[in-house]
């Protein structure tokens, strides 16, 4: 059958989309080593699991992350974990891209929320009213929607010269309240909304970035939190705010990692 200019157009575009899509994966091949990087913030370094490598200091790095145990689950022949708790896009820039080489071919990293304000804005939240919570994620969106891009933009870039025949998939972060939840004290949901919101506003900030970059690809974990957030009526597999440990607060737990991230990054890497 001949195809007419106007088949053969969308048909090539869907043969370029899919060998994209088949280069997002792990190399399968025993004669291709896997060599890993993991870099980023908490999200990544593993914060809420409480169960920390002494050897990694204040970076909270934990064999209980999604990186360490994706790690463990494949043929790794080198695994760089870089990713420190309260990391920023400049610190990964400047502390945890020395390990990356050609030789790396995959790379996962979760950054972004600390440069937002992530931890100020939950304090203001828990301590004002409503209206005041409203303000901070408000001012924390507009950081997003217009300086955050140009800093991701720096570390993708960075990356990508450091690592130039890597996969790179970010991960991005969960909404952190289920509405009209179980939850019958604590921050009203009014907040839960606005906080929830700033979520989704810093994820799809984040994918829009990603898109910019051939091999990389955006990992959407929200769709695995969901009947696990705060205040849901299963098991939640996030912290609330915990004033005895408050560093672990809106963390996910060793659950979070490995029922939440973990299934969602390996069904895209296999």
């Amino acid at each position: 059958m001949r195809l007419s200019s106007r088949t053969r157009i969308p048909l090539l575009a869907a043969a370029t989309a899919l060998a994209a899509t088949a280069a997002m994966v792990v190399p399968a091949s025993a004669a291709t080593a896997v060599e890993y990087a993991a870099l980023g913030d908490s999200y990544t370094s593993g914060v809420g699991t409480g169960d920390y490598e002494s050897s990694s200091g204040s970076c909270d790095r934990s064999v209980e992350s999604y990186a360490a145990l994706w790690e463990a689950a494949h043929t790794v022949s080198a695994f760089d974990f870089a990713a420190c708790s309260g990391a920023k896009t400049t610190d990964v820039i400047s502390g945890q891209l020395s390990g990356l080489s050609a030789a790396t071919n995959v790379v996962t990293i979760t950054v972004g929320g600390n440069d937002a304000g992530f931890s100020s804005v939950m304090t203001t939240c828990i301590e004002s009213s409503d209206s005041g919570c409203q303000t901070a994620v408000d001012n924390a969106e507009t950081y997003v929607q217009s300086t955050l891009p140009g800093l991701l933009d720096n570390t993708y870039g960075d990356i990508r010269s450091h690592a130039p025949n890597a996969v790179v998939y970010v991960l991005g972060y969960p909404r952190f309240y289920q509405l009209d939840g179980s939850c019958i004290v604590g921050m009203s949901d009014a907040k839960r909304g606005y906080i929830n919101g700033g979520a989704d506003v810093l994820d799809s900030q984040i994918a829009t970035e990603v898109g910019k970059y051939s091999g990389f690809q955006f990992v959407d974990v929200r769709s695995a939190f969901a009947a696990h957030e705060i205040c849901s009526s299963s098991t939640a597999w996030l912290h609330s705010v915990d004033w005895t440990a408050i560093g672990e607060s809106y963390h996910p737990t060793a659950n979070g990692y490995q029922l939440g991230d973990l299934p969602t990054l390996t069904a895209v890497t296999g």
